[in-house]
């Protein structure tokens, strides 16, 4: 065990029902996925699964071994942390009128956020970044009345020219 999160991305076919192979195997070994996401590659054949896990919690080496018998699955890599560009996008809609929007305005402009939605009484942010820069963001925007808060999860990529 590393203790430390674990980043993983995961190269399957594109096709009906692997992603539930692949859940349903972290969910037998009553792993919780901190963060899942998916989407197309490069290759319209090909998904990339990137999910995230504690890794203090779960050792992932079996898991791992596991996900290679998947006979969808193509590539593994645990990336490395310091080897890997991640990023989340999210969308908050927060309670902002009067003074309270040109404060918000201001802590988005600090984040490099952006507003893409404005009522009367609401406005709705859209913010990309690290987990602890989204994490920030709404401990700093919470106090105005969050409405509402979507996140997408972290997908991740490798550095340099190697493949994720």
């Amino acid at each position: 065990m590393t203790g430390r999160k674990h980043i993983l991305s995961i190269l399957v076919e594109n096709k009906p029902g692997v992603l539930t192979r692949v859940a349903g195997l972290f969910a037998r070994r009553a792993f919780n996925i901190d963060t899942l996401a998916v989407g197309p590659t490069d290759d319209p054949t090909v998904s990339r699964i990137t999910l995230t896990l504690d890794g203090a919690v779960h050792p992932i080496d079996q898991v791992t071994k596991q996900l290679h018998k998947l006979v969808n699955v193509l590539k593994i890599r645990d990336l490395e942390p310091e080897e890997t560009l991640a990023r989340e996008l999210a969308l908050f809609k927060l309670s902002a009128d009067g003074a309270a929007r040109a404060e918000v305005m201001q802590i988005c402009e600090i984040f490099r956020a952006k507003i893409v939605d404005v009522a009367k009484r609401s406005v709705v942010v859209e913010i990309t970044g690290t987990t602890d820069k989204i994490e920030a963001f709404e401990r700093l925007v919470r106090p105005f009345g969050l409405i509402e808060m979507a996140r997408t999860g972290e997908i991740a990529i490798s550095r340099g020219r190697n493949e994720t």
